[in-house]
Parts: structure tokens; sequence; C-alpha cells
């Protein structure tokens, strides 16, 4: 696959869901049938076993996407149509936060190890500071500041060829460490070296471990 393709000649650019539809043709049953509008009990299997979803936001500014993950179990299915995810320690951007408080659609994408199949979760975030429902999931005594209550409107699985084609659960093709840039060699040369990236990189470790929650 070439790194250095020509750019694209705008004459054979897609303007409109017309062409899309020309080009792919409809849907096939089981890929609408799949969609409900609620948490159906095998759904809710699934959210319940994943550790790891990326959370997609739109606001004023831009989008945003960004991972949230946890042990399995850590999306609380409240009832068919609510979920709770609670907002975990992270580098305090909050760049999906600030785009929920004016815009709160979003979609989650929902992955399982070793599962081809991933989980697509749309709705609309209510940002609650509840200290009673705080209380509901703290993780060795300490509170998550604040909780996403989503109001499930579409639900449907992605089938795996992404996650095949891609082998994510192959370890023979797990990206070994120190064969990419590391982040502190990134932020060393995205701050012009007012960070010391070797000392970022060696205090990494201790810092992710001892502050996740």
């Amino acid at each position: 696959m070439s790194n250095s393709a020509p750019f694209a000649d705008p004459q054979f650019d897609i303007t409109s869901s017309a062409q899309l539809e020309a080009l792919f043709g409809q849907p096939g049953e089981a890929s609408l049938l799949k969609e409900l509008d609620y948490l159906h009990p095998h759904y809710r299997r699934w959210i319940e076993a994943a550790p790891f979803l990326a959370l997609a936001t739109a606001g004023p500014e831009g989008l945003d996407c960004s991972p949230r993950g946890d042990p399995a179990g850590f999306v609380d299915v409240l009832d068919e149509k609510t979920l709770v995810i609670p907002d975990r320690r992270g580098n305090n951007r909050i760049d999906s936060l600030r785009n929920l408080v004016r815009d709160p659609r979003l979609a989650l994408l929902f992955l399982i190890p070793g599962q081809g199949e991933t989980l697509r979760v749309n709705g609309r975030a209510r940002i609650s500071t509840d200290p009673q429902l705080l209380e509901n999931y703290a993780v060795d005594g300490k509170l998550p500041k604040l909780l996403l209550i989503v109001a499930v409107e579409a639900v449907f699985f992605q089938c795996s060829r992404a996650v095949v084609r891609a082998g994510l659960w192959d370890a023979g093709q797990h990206v070994a460490r120190g064969r990419l840039p590391s982040p502190g060699q990134i932020l060393s040369a995205t701050s012009q070296e007012s960070i010391d990236g070797a000392a970022y990189d060696s205090a990494l470790p201790e810092r992710v471990r001892s502050t996740l929650y």
C-alpha cells in the first residue's frame, strides 16, 4: 500500500447520498434488523464484558474521540435505555466534556478483547456530579469527578471485518515498546525541548500506576 498516493482528482469526489448509494447499493436485511433503540439483553451482556470504549463527541470547536477504560463492567447498564459511565482521571484536557455541555450527542464504540465484533451506541448524555451517585462508582475509596448518564437512541453490533483485517488481537502483530517514538520523545520534539523527554519517559510508568484513580 503506497504512502505517497497522488492527490485525488476532485471530479471523482462523492458529494451526495445518492452517489454513495449508487456505489454501495442497499444494506443487507441483517444490517438493519440488528439496530435497536434500546439495550436488548444480548447487547447488555456485550457492554458488561467490555473493558474499553471510544467516546466520540462534537462541539463548536470541532470533534473529539477519546478512550475510556476500566475493568469489564465499568459501564453501568441502569436499564434498557440508560448507561452510566464514570469519568476517571485523565490529562484534564476535558475536550469531550467541553463538547457535551454544549452538544449532548455522543457515539460509543465498545471493544471486547478476543472478539472481532464491536458494539456501537449512539445517544445523548447528561453530565452529573450527584454526590450520592458518585459514591456508587468509587474505586479504592476514590470517586470519579463526574458521571456521564447516557440516554440510548441506537445500538447495534459492527461486523468483525475491520478487527480481523487489523489483526487487533493477534499478539504476533503487537508493536513492541521502543519501535515507535515514546511519549517523552514526542513531547520533547513538540515543545522544542522545553520538556525533558527522557525524564518524562522515566517517570511515566509510576505516574500511570499511582494516578489510575
